[in-house]
Formats: structure tokens, C-alpha cells, sequence
């Protein structure tokens, strides 16, 4: 049962990760030293999805899933838990990048935002 729980706050651990470097930017924005965190799990989150790499945490929670005589699964996080549910097929290289780019592409514009805002506040 340990395991069980240890592999469900794994999963939500994940989960955090993925939200936080889609979304992060929002956080900075009222708290800006979180800037320093929310920048690398943003390029690590990008470079992940740029050469279908697996995060740690995928292999971490299916050891623990295993230890508690559950099954595992081969694929990554988001294949396993979203795939399905946004993509019918398999999540290919292809798909990755347009992941990827995806986030890339919300942090600019959330980065943009920011940046011009504290600038027009500045210019008052």
C-alpha cells in the first residue's frame, strides 16, 4: 500500500511539473524570483519533448507501481495519462515536437505579457 501512495504522489508530482511549466509564467508574474525556477523546468519540459526523452519521474513511478505488484507501463507520462485522451494513436517524435513547441510558444506569449506590462507600469 506504501508503494501505492508513493506512486500516486509521484504521478501528481508529474502532473505539477507538466501544469507548472505550461502555466508557471503566471506565478512569476506575482511572484517574480520564481522566475529562476519556472525558466529551467520550462527548457527542460521543451528539450524532453524535442528528443523524446523520458522524465525521471516516468521510471521512478512505474518501479514503485511495480514494488506494489501493480504493472508499469512503457510509454512516458504523457502518452500513458493524456495521450489517449488527446491523440487516438501513439504520441510520435513529430507530436513531441509539436508539444514541445506548444509550450515554447504559451511561455512567449505569457514572458511577452509580462514583460509588457512591468514596462508600461515603468513608463506611468
Amino acid at each position: 500500500m506504501v508503494y501505492k501512495l508513493l506512486a500516486e504522489l509521484v504521478m501528481l508530482l508529474h502532473f505539477g511539473f507538466i501544469v507548472f511549466a505550461v502555466l508557471g509564467a503566471l506565478l512569476v508574474m506575482h511572484w517574480p524570483r520564481l522566475v529562476w525556477l519556472h525558466l529551467p523546468v520550462v527548457l527542460w519540459a521543451i528539450a524532453i519533448e524535442f528528443y523524446g526523452g523520458i522524465c525521471p519521474l516516468t521510471p521512478l513511478e512505474n518501479w514503485l507501481r511495480i514494488m506494489e505488484d501493480e504493472s508499469g507501463y512503457a510509454e512516458g507520462f504523457v502518452a500513458h495519462y493524456l495521450g489517449a485522451v488527446i491523440y487516438p494513436g501513439e504520441i510520435t517524435a513529430s507530436i513531441g515536437i509539436m508539444l514541445g513547441v506548444g509550450v515554447l510558444m504559451i511561455n512567449l506569449v505569457l514572458y511577452g505579457w509580462i514583460i509588457k506590462r512591468r514596462l508600461h507600469r515603468r513608463s506611468r
